[in-house]
């Protein structure tokens, strides 16, 4: 199948490969259907490319970019909603004009099970930063 795509034009992708979201990404309750995009550069960030709206894509960093002790507890509740397997988990980013003022929400990540390709935002008890900057010190508070 052919999607169109914020930043990369049409690309093709496979039904399989379409990531449901069980509860909607916050702000963005009509759209539930999403494909990951990847660089092949570079795992650590990929974009969530909506199936449903060409213009909604989220760039989205691995947390152990940012934290490496990064290890929020998943309630019982998302993990009945998502099912068992490996979780993959990821950070939304918002990219600023001057990179050095990006941020990423630690605090309410994107929970995905790679196994049955469903997916959650959530918002974590505990309390990590919405804002935290990804301009820091290697993994202990940011990138450089």
């Amino acid at each position: 199948m052919v999607i169109n795509t914020r930043d990369f034009g049409e690309v093709e992708i496979l039904e399989q490969d379409i990531v449901e979201f069980k509860i909607p990404i916050y702000g963005f309750e009509n759209l539930k259907h999403y494909v990951f995009l990847y660089d092949d550069e570079n795992s650590h960030i990929v974009w969530l490319q909506s199936i449903e709206e060409e213009s909604v894509c989220f760039i989205l960093l691995d947390p152990m970019l940012i934290d490496k002790n990064y290890s929020p507890q998943i309630s019982n509740d998302i993990k009945k909603m998502l099912g068992q397997g490996e979780y993959m988990m990821w950070f939304i980013t918002v990219i600023n004009e001057d990179f050095k003022k990006s941020t990423v929400n630690m605090k309410s990540p994107i929970i995905v099970n790679p196994s049955n390709m469903s997916a959650i935002q959530t918002i974590l008890e505990e309390n990590y930063p919405i804002r935290m900057p990804i301009s820091g010190n290697d993994g202990e508070g940011g990138l450089n």
